[in-house]
């Protein structure tokens, strides 16, 4: 198929995405998804160098946006509960899926602590879409979530780093230019965008894409990845997009409407629903390695940290995508799983953003006006009690 038919057939799949999600009251990146997965298999399609570069992007701008919704004052005064959440949510599957993989199924050492690792992760992309979507970000339960993926995440990525990642020369330049940016990007921001702002030709957003596209340059000459820097990037950047809300919503204006549907969509067109018939048992076996782990480990914490949404909390910390699929390509690229353990793999990843992020929204969603409600509430007995 040629590059603009492919186009084409998948803009024509992301409106219908569109559509579907207002009318069913579903998280569009779900239906994105499943579409993927249907139109992938029913018409035969297969990922091009340009969708795997819009989608790869687009994992990166994800993770810059959902950086942005961290409030660091929060993060720091719930960093016991994020932490205990974010480390057990990696843990618990890392281990369980790492051990089903090998002694189960028979799989190599190198091709288990894969499965291991890209079973551990939580979705940071799919976390953060339900919590915009929902009007989440602004209250407890959603900044603890986002804390709490972000160090799941980390944990996911230092175990891919120091088990199978190997730097070369270029990884201090990567190091040294990501942590520049880091100081320097909420230093000249607010000049930057005071003058060269508030225009059509939108200058803050091509700066903010200048240098995630620069992280992504030097993370792939280095054999690292882009994710981590760039959420570090929008955190650090938080709170001038608080002060600066439009500018934060013309950003995921552009994100939502052209990025995000092309990588949600290619997550579901890498499903092989050939191999994954042909192998239900495994797919059983690896999906329940993740989710009985991430369920165990999970819930008692968020009982304890957040017992009126403990269920919310549980299954959106459940789910997988953006690192879950890059563990599974760097597997598959480096030889180290097949084509049939990547598809596997690569399903119980899509299933477990689908159907934990499904089940929470219909029956656990909590109510974003009672929330701030609550919240409100809470910081003026916190003021009453201080004076």
């Amino acid at each position: 198929m040629e590059p603009v038919q492919l186009a084409a057939v998948l803009a024509a799949v992301v409106l219908l995405a569109s559509m579907l999600s207002v009318e069913l009251g579903i998280t569009v990146a779900l239906l994105e998804l499943t579409l993927g997965v249907v139109v992938g298999n029913v018409f035969d399609l297969s990922s091009q160098e340009w969708l795997d570069f819009i989608a790869t992007f687009a994992s990166i701008v994800l993770t810059f946006l959902a950086g942005m919704e961290v409030d660091p004052t929060y993060m720091r005064r719930r960093l016991e509960a994020s932490v205990a959440i974010g480390v057990s949510s990696f843990a618990g599957p890392f281990v369980v899926a790492s051990l089903v993989a090998y002694f189960l199924l028979d799989w190599t050492v190198k091709a288990s602590l894969i499965a291991g690792t890209a079973l551990s992760t939580t979705s940071l992309a799919v976390v953060y879409a339900v919590l915009v979507e929902r009007g989440l970000t602004d209250v407890g339960i959603g900044k603890l979530l986002m804390s709490a993926t972000f160090i799941t995440d980390l944990c996911t990525a230092l175990a891919l780093s120091a088990i199978f990642i190997k730097p070369n020369i270029w990884f201090p330049v990567f190091l040294l230019i990501s942590l520049a940016l880091i100081l320097a990007l909420p230093r000249i921001a607010g000049w930057f965008f005071g003058r060269y702002g508030d225009r059509v030709i939108e200058p803050e957003i091509k700066l903010v894409f200048a240098c995630l596209l620069l992280l992504m340059v030097l993370a792939n000459a280095s054999n690292g990845h882009a994710v981590l820097p760039a959420f570090v990037l929008g955190l650090v950047m938080s709170r001038h997009y608080q002060e600066h809300r439009e500018e934060q919503k013309r950003l995921r204006v552009v994100a939502f409407a052209f990025l995000t549907p092309f990588f949600f969509i290619k997550g579901g067109i890498n499903v092989s629903l050939g191999a994954v018939f042909a192998n239900l048992g495994l797919l059983a076996a690896l999906l329940a390695a993740k989710m009985v782990p991430k369920i165990a480990f999970i819930f008692p914490l968020a009982r304890k940290a957040a017992p009126r949404h403990a269920t919310f909390t549980t299954l959106l910390m459940s789910t997988g995508l953006t690192f879950g699929t890059i563990s599974s390509l760097y597997g598959l690229n480096a030889g180290l799983i097949d084509e049939t353990q990547f598809s596997l793999v690569v399903t119980v990843v899509v299933l477990s953003a689908v159907v934990p992020t499904a089940i929470a929204e219909r029956w656990f969603l909590p109510d974003a006006d009672e929330e701030k409600r609550i919240d409100r509430r809470s910081a003026g007995a916190q003021a009453e009690e201080y004076v």
